[in-house]
């Protein structure tokens, strides 16, 4: 039975940046958090966001999608040519279809997003395990997101690592300095935010808008947090959640990650 996880992927810096606490913490995880190597990976990125869910159906190795501007030169000759897993890709959207999510496309030519590539390239830098990635909706709300995680849920017993890749804060237009200190509202929805997932409050975290402080500080626009309402629903509702990571970087991106495992 495969745990799920949830992981803040922060800035594109983290693929090069050995200052980063994240990118060390992402270096260590077959050491210090998952030894067991899975069958495949289902990756939940806030960089695929479209009105249907779609899954990337490729054939052969993934495309490395370089969705930034600006970084340096460096970062676009990164590679992760993980293998593409069609198979995945068809049990992800039989399950989702079964649940009632209606119709779900293939996208054959779409390779993985740096919200995918750059949290493996650290983790699995063999590139060696079979990826799928499936797309979030932001028009749609976290329960909707939630709901889609629990249908996903038999993945775990199957062999399947299924990570949402975001940040726990992600409100680009407030970016501080690099070494700023944390913002007084990042560190109060951060908080919050763990105290509820390490406390099973998992419908306060769908209510997240009204529950929360600073919510719409937080998250303008809730792309990056979506893939922790996937995570969260695969788990289940008797989960118990456990913050493996937390680090910030520019006073506003905090790298909160948990582990949600499934009661036994």
């Amino acid at each position: 039975m495969m745990d799920t996880f949830f992981l803040s992927h922060g800035s594109p810096m983290l693929s090069i940046d050995e200052r980063m606490q994240a990118r060390h913490f992402m270096q260590s995880w077959r050491d210090q958090v998952l030894p067991e190597v899975p069958k495949a990976i289902l990756m939940v990125s806030g960089h695929w966001d479209v009105p249907e869910p779609t899954v990337n159906v490729i054939n052969g190795p993934n495309d490395t999608i370089y969705d930034f501007y600006g970084f340096p030169k460096s970062m676009y000759q990164l590679k992760y040519p993980a293998p593409g897993t069609p198979a995945l890709a068809k049990r992800v959207k039989e399950l989702l279809q079964e649940a009632g999510f209606g119709r779900v496309k293939e996208d054959k030519n779409r390779g993985l997003d740096h919200g995918a590539w750059v949290p493996l390239m650290l983790m699995y830098p063999a590139a060696g395990i079979p990826v799928c990635q499936l797309s979030i909706d932001s028009a749609k709300d976290a329960a909707y997101h939630y709901r889609m995680g629990k249908a996903l849920a038999p993945l775990k017993e199957e062999g399947v690592l299924l990570i949402g890749s975001g940040s726990a804060t992600h409100n680009l237009r407030a970016i501080g300095r690099d070494g700023a200190p944390p913002a007084s509202w990042a560190v109060d929805f951060d908080n919050w935010l763990t105290d509820a997932l390490l406390n099973g409050r998992h419908e306060d975290v769908n209510d997240y808008l009204v529950k929360a402080p600073y919510a719409k500080m937080a998250h303008p626009w809730p792309d990056h947090f979506y893939p922790l309402h996937v995570a969260l629903g695969a788990a289940g509702e008797n989960t118990k959640a456990e913050q493996v990571h937390q680090s910030w970087s520019n006073g506003t991106l905090s790298y909160s990650s948990f582990r949600f495992k499934a009661a036994e």
